[in-house]
């Protein structure tokens, strides 16, 4: 950083000289500019810097790339390692090339650009760092997207398995390896993080090796190889998820953590050895995924205010149910997040942890060293919490220890996998839970599952027909009459699949007086559903009738979900 610089960030911050050179010996303690210490210590922000920097230096201010300024081919020609590093970004504005840069030290470096593009002269811009870190992020997240597995796949030969074995790289998008199955697993990864995949699946067959990719809920064909790479393929997950590549025989768990650009994925793996060889499913946990509120789950106003409520209870359990990847454990933390306060004590206890929560006590279940739910939720109860969450109640220790944590003032969100609100009862009778215990903690079931929701783009309205909306829908066929709906067409938008993320549908059953009292008997859960509907629950079914109405979903995917 030039003397002038320096004094102008002094006046800036209003430092003394002794507070500028402790500044000073801070920056270069890290190996960092003053200026990006500032920036980090928090006691300057990115706009005043690139003011400073502007007026110092007689340099334009964007607050945004440019449009039509990004020539793939020119960033290309740089390595990302160089580019991100300081960062600085080459565009093209017509004849002019610029130089986005968002701090002194890109000024330092134009003579390098300016060397390698053979250009007399740069125009050097100030931008954003994440603007300009997500230009270089996408142009080589495309140009590595672009390329054809099938091209990948030609330059492998026998030989190529031996370079499968190579360590694992910091960043898929910075990896210049020419091993054809380490450029072919590391192309897969990153379309499936692109495209917001939560699982990638490989599947070998008899002659072919089938890669699926799950999107919004529903599996679709992205790759179909030969089935003679399955085997380089396989072993290069192992090695990257560190499970033993020598053994074939029996299923291995595993996991993966790794960058693309600036966003931050975990994977876990499963390989399940089948007749044609392994299959391996891989489930993403990006970590900079965003806890939901609860407005945007997709609860219907009524809805909404009695989850707020129960979610500011003081003790007693709520349970949600539904089957594995139906957004159980979102909807729990758009409930722990709306609770969340410094006077609060909330400790979980899941398998694995998908979320991180600041102010939360998270503990991950690990069986191999005997952390079971059960012993783990013994744990926590000694912890004073305020409340608890368990991922999902499995057995009877873990029901009873639930059961006595809400009975003692604990507030206890927990899952289980039921098909409706009601069966949440009867599974937990089943387990062994004594009703009058049961009676005494529950204050509330909910049911839900996953539609996916339209494309704001492309959905087109219809009329359907009154017979088959009678077939499908019985007692809720009225609601449609001289109604349109939506359904799903496709566009370059959503991938021609006609949909685009998803919204949740929800049986919330309160606990009356009335239910209370049904649950001390043998009362199974039809007689406890028929009650709860005629005290104004809503079901799954029903509630997906006015996700339609209001043109989020479309009939076939309510009828996918609920017609169980």
């Amino acid at each position: 950083m030039s003397k002038t610089l320096a004094t102008l960030l002094q006046a800036r911050l209003g430092m003394t000289d002794e507070e500028l050179t402790e500044l000073q010996s801070e920056a270069d303690g890290n190996n960092e500019t003053l200026e990006d210490t500032a920036l980090r210590t928090g006691q300057l922000d990115e706009p005043d810097l690139l003011d400073m920097l502007s007026t110092l230096y007689a340099i334009p201010k964007l607050e945004n790339i440019p449009e039509g300024s990004v020539d793939p081919e020119l960033i290309g020609s740089f390595p990302i390692g160089k580019l991100k590093e300081l960062p600085a970004v080459p565009l093209r504005d017509g004849d002019t090339v610029m130089l986005g840069i968002c701090g002194s030290d890109g000024l330092e470096r134009i003579g390098d650009f300016r060397f390698a593009l053979n250009e007399k002269r740069i125009q050097p811009v100030l931008l954003p760092r994440q603007g300009i870190l997500g230009v270089i992020n996408n142009v080589f997240g495309s140009a590595r997207e672009d390329s054809e597995v099938d091209d990948i796949l030609d330059q492998a030969d026998d030989s190529s398995l031996l370079d499968a074995e190579h360590e694992n790289i910091e960043d898929l998008l910075d990896d210049s390896s020419d091993a054809p199955f380490i450029r072919l697993v590391n192309t897969v990864l990153t379309q499936a993080v692109r495209a917001g995949a939560s699982d990638v699946h490989i599947e070998p067959y008899k002659d072919t090796l089938r890669i699926r990719f799950r999107l919004d809920g529903v599996l679709y064909d992205k790759h179909t190889l030969d089935r003679r790479h399955h085997s380089a393929l396989i072993s290069r997950i192992k090695i990257m998820s560190k499970m033993n590549i020598a053994e074939k025989r029996l299923p291995q768990d595993g996991r993966i953590a790794l960058t693309l650009g600036n966003r931050q994925v975990d994977l876990r793996v499963s390989c399940l050895p089948t007749a044609h060889g392994e299959r391996v499913v891989l489930r993403l946990l990006e970590k900079s995924n965003r806890i939901l509120s609860l407005g945007d789950l997709g609860l219907m106003d009524d809805d909404l205010e009695h989850m707020r409520r129960l979610s500011s209870i003081s003790h007693g359990m709520i349970l949600i149910t539904g089957p594995t990847g139906s957004g159980k454990t979102t909807s729990l933390y758009a409930l722990l997040n709306r609770i969340n306060s410094p006077d609060k004590n909330i400790l979980t206890i899941e398998d694995p942890v998908e979320y991180q929560l600041d102010g939360v006590g998270q503990i991950q279940v690990n069986a191999k060293i005997g952390l079971t739910f059960s012993k783990g939720l013994r744990s926590i109860v000694r912890q004073d919490p305020d409340v608890v969450l368990i991922g999902e109640i499995r057995d009877k220790e873990t029901a009873d220890i639930a059961i006595q944590a809400a009975l003692t003032g604990h507030l206890v969100f927990s899952t289980l996998h039921t098909n409706d609100a009601p069966s949440a009862i009867t599974r937990l009778k089943d387990m062994g839970v004594e009703p009058f215990l049961l009676a005494s903690v529950l204050r509330a079931a909910a049911a839900q599952r996953l539609v996916r929701v339209l494309c704001p783009e492309c959905k087109e309205a219809y009329r359907p027909a009154p017979e088959k909306l009678a077939a499908n829908f019985g007692e809720y066929a009225p609601l449609f009459k001289d109604k349109k709906v939506y359904r799903a067409k496709g566009c370059p938008a959503c991938m021609d699949t006609g949909y685009k993320g998803r919204k949740a549908l929800y049986e919330l059953m309160q606990m009356s007086d009335t239910l209370k009292s049904m649950v001390l008997t043998d009362t199974d859960s039809s007689q406890l559903g028929k009650h709860a509907v005629s005290e104004g629950m809503r079901t799954l079914k029903h509630d997906g009738c006015m996700k339609i109405l209001h043109g989020v979903t479309s009939i076939s995917e309510v009828l996918r979900v609920t017609n169980i």
